[in-house]
């Protein structure tokens, strides 16, 4: 006959209040609060949830149609998408406002750029030109924000002359998605040459006399991961650029271009989750007859100084 322990205050409240005891440490919880505790990692998250909603909003409107055609609601209309379609814009409100911070790491990145700089002159001009493009694209998007919801005045008296000054929110608008632009149609040229030195490092460890270490080999396929990510975000990037370019747009599908969105939503999340995980530990050491020495792939801007203008 089994004897159960007799139920005591601190039984109670390790069963009850140390319930957690139960759930093993996440590394991938801790992963992800690494990631989404820094500006950029929220900003990606939200920016996978706002396009995501903008996408799943036409998909409940359709349904409710589809829905009130067969008699099976009074209303062709969703209420749900209503909703969704309100939080979405919060999102994007938020976005915008607090992508303000974003000006910070591209001066860290242009202030690093100039005592370190990238492999090739090529790259650094490159990355020279991203950096004062991005200069003009943060201030540019935050007036015409400010603006547009009248936190400050579109006219100011002008002190050389009687005609105001004023700020018109679309012209600055599309000057800053311009500047973004020039970005983006630099980032293939920045592609180019980190797709040579890629290249010529793989050449150079191929030649080697002795076996590449695995970590190498391991090395080499995330940095090629790295740069298809890139070509494949800068692909999407690239007809919306373009697109936000335009007075009036060249996409007229709204439905696609919030597609596209999500796409370098999807794409910019998955890079910066890999770029926020930690090191694996290395193999133990082999013995290796010839060290080749590896040539730094520059990136086009620090992880957090990534632009985004979606």
């Amino acid at each position: 006959m089994s004897h159960s322990k007799p139920l005591s205050p601190a039984r109670i409240a390790d069963s009850v209040l140390g319930l957690f005891s139960n759930v093993p440490p996440s590394e991938t919880l801790a992963h992800l609060i690494r990631y989404l505790g820094t500006w950029s990692g929220s900003d990606k998250f939200f920016m996978v949830l706002q396009y995501s909603l903008q996408l799943l909003v036409p998909l409940l409107n359709l349904r409710a149609r589809l829905q009130c055609k067969a008699g099976l609601r009074k209303l062709p209309s969703s209420d749900s998408a209503v909703g969704l379609g309100k939080f979405a814009k919060l999102i994007s409100d938020s976005r915008t406002l607090w992508r303000i911070w974003g000006l910070l790491p591209i001066f860290q990145w242009l202030i690093a750029l100039e005592r370190k700089a990238p492999a090739t002159r090529q790259l650094l001009n490159i990355e020279r030109l991203q950096g004062w493009s991005m200069l003009g694209y943060y201030p540019l998007e935050h007036l015409s924000y400010l603006t547009s919801k009248e936190v400050i005045p579109t006219t100011y008296a002008s002190p050389l002359s009687k005609k105001p000054i004023t700020l018109n929110p679309g012209a600055m608008s599309l000057l800053s998605v311009r500047c973004w632009a020039a970005y983006v149609v630099l980032q293939f040229g920045h592609l180019r040459e980190d797709h040579k030195l890629l290249s010529m490092q793989e050449r150079t460890l191929r030649k080697a006399k002795s076996v590449a270490p695995e970590v190498d080999k391991a090395d080499f396929a995330k940095r090629w991961d790295a740069f298809y990510s890139e070509f494949a975000l800068n692909s999407v990037n690239l007809p919306l650029a373009l697109h936000w370019s335009t007075p009036g747009g060249l996409i007229g599908n709204q439905l696609l271009v919030d597609a596209m969105c999500w796409i370098t939503a999807v794409i910019s999340f998955r890079s910066g989750w890999k770029a926020t995980a930690l090191p694996v530990p290395p193999p133990a050491p082999k013995k290796v007859e010839e060290s080749i020495p590896m040539v730094e792939v520059s990136e086009a801007s620090a992880y957090d100084a990534e632009p985004d203008a979606l």
